[in-house]
């Protein structure tokens, strides 16, 4: 069995269409349907019917496409490997990230690692709190920032970045706009603008409000930052948001005023599994975002 004719079969098999198929693979028709009889023979089975001018997968082909698959992206991945250990200044590196850290954190991290390798590449995936923590327990990313960090978890490993404190975001037209700090419980009156529940700033900005005494009342929610803080520059509410999301600029129409009571901090990391080996490439990026924080938090 070659490895060719597993790409064949896995391309016919998607597009159900052996001519569709060769236009994709860039090859003659005759040489698919060739490779897909020679693979049926070796197999002993069918792995495929004809209808019409398209192709069915056989209930045996659907069994054998799902270990294909697997086949393939396990090859993939070794070939992967070995041209990263030949070369890791020139590997793709999978990242994923909240939106919380998406504005300021990731980019100014990437822009300064690609400075020095610049023939890195990125693959970026932007999700929620559990699915970056599933997504890499699963293989489906190696590496994601993430704050705060999570429980302890035996199948991930967690380098601590650094922590920040939360702020609150206030309408420039809000009673409380000239004050240099606030108590969280001067809000408890207004109307909260947050993120949805489910999403980890939801549950961090509810505990702090509980354990202040009081619960928010949630008037509107927003998916993303900057829809939170539209909804704040509009005047329909007030928002707590981390300090790094509110470094290039406070939105227009808004103020962001420190809490000092409650301190409400969040720690940021980066996680990766640990039941797999990093790719080099990745390990050079791991490294590298653990020294530039490490630097930046000696200089603050």
């Amino acid at each position: 069995m070659e490895l060719r004719q597993l790409r064949y079969f896995v391309a016919v098999a998607e597009r159900e269409h052996i001519s569709e198929a060769a236009e994709f693979l860039h090859v003659a028709q005759s040489a698919v349907s060739r490779q897909i009889a020679n693979l049926e023979e070796e197999l002993g089975t069918p792995l495929f019917e004809r209808v019409g001018r398209n192709v069915k997968l056989t209930p045996v082909g659907k069994i054998f496409l799902e270990h294909s698959l697997t086949a393939l992206k396990a090859i993939d991945f070794a070939t992967k490997q070995v041209e990263e250990y030949l070369d890791p200044k020139k590997g793709v590196i999978k990242v994923g990230f909240p939106t919380s850290l998406a504005s300021y954190v990731l980019p100014t991290v990437i822009s300064a690692f690609k400075r020095e390798y610049p023939d890195v590449a990125f693959q970026l995936r932007q999700g929620s709190y559990k699915y970056l923590i599933e997504a890499v327990k699963n293989r489906e990313l190696n590496l994601a920032l993430l704050g705060p960090i999570p429980p302890k978890d035996d199948s991930i490993n967690v380098n601590v970045l650094f922590s920040e404190n939360m702020y609150a975001l206030l309408p420039i037209s809000h009673p409380l706009h000239k004050k240099e700090t606030i108590n969280l419980t001067d809000l408890r009156n207004d109307d909260f603008v947050m993120f949805p529940e489910g999403y980890i700033l939801h549950k961090v900005v509810m505990d702090a409000c509980r354990s202040s005494g009081f619960a928010p009342k949630i008037t509107s929610v927003g998916e993303d930052m900057d829809a939170l803080k539209g909804l704040v520059a509009a005047g329909i509410g007030v928002t707590l948001l981390p300090e790094s999301s509110l470094y290039d600029s406070t939105p227009r129409l808004t103020v962001k005023i420190p809490i000092v009571m409650p301190v409400i901090r969040r720690t940021v990391g980066i996680i990766y599994p640990t039941t797999r080996e990093l790719a080099p490439s990745e390990q050079i990026f791991l490294s590298f975002v653990s020294d530039f924080f490490s630097r930046l938090t000696q200089f603050q």
